[in-house]
């Protein structure tokens, strides 16, 4: 569907404004079925991004500089998703031996075991959205978006 149908004008868009419809629009598409995928389990996408860092650490403490620069979202509130979390059970946060100023953070074994059930779901849900296009095609969007996204 073009984006002119979405958003229902009749008038000549530029292309770099229909880009950047498109963009929010998919974007939009995606999170809602995504939101809908992982609302029954009482997460956030913050709280979720948090708990794949966390795994990824590969049983190491991350403290909350590292979670904060690898979540997508930059403008998340990391102690608030942590603080969400360890309420539910998902990840542990103690203070550092070494420097008590700093804040180390584990994802738990039930956060381990939510996101081995999550997993398959989510790999579903990736799939869907990738499904109408060829394997040149996915490489092409992704080059295409990391140009997009890379500003002179």
């Amino acid at each position: 569907m073009k984006i002119e149908d979405v958003i229902k004008t009749n008038s000549n868009l530029e292309d770099s404004k229909k880009i950047i419809l498109n963009i929010y629009y998919t974007q939009n598409v995606i999170g809602d079925k995504f939101n809908e995928l992982i609302k029954p389990y009482d997460l956030s996408s913050e709280q979720y991004n948090v708990l794949l860092i966390l795994r990824g650490q590969k049983g190491c403490p991350a403290n909350m500089c590292i979670i904060q620069e690898r979540m997508l979202s930059k403008n998340s509130n990391t102690t608030r998703l942590i603080d969400k979390l360890l309420l539910k059970g998902l990840v542990t946060r103690e203070v550092c031996p070494e420097n008590r100023r700093k804040i180390e953070v584990l994802i738990t074994e039930k956060g381990l075991d939510l996101l081995s059930i999550l997993d398959p779901k989510i790999m579903e849900h990736e799939d869907l959205f990738a499904a109408n296009l060829s394997s040149s095609e996915k490489e092409q969007l992704i080059t295409l978006l990391e140009k997009y996204r890379t500003l002179k």
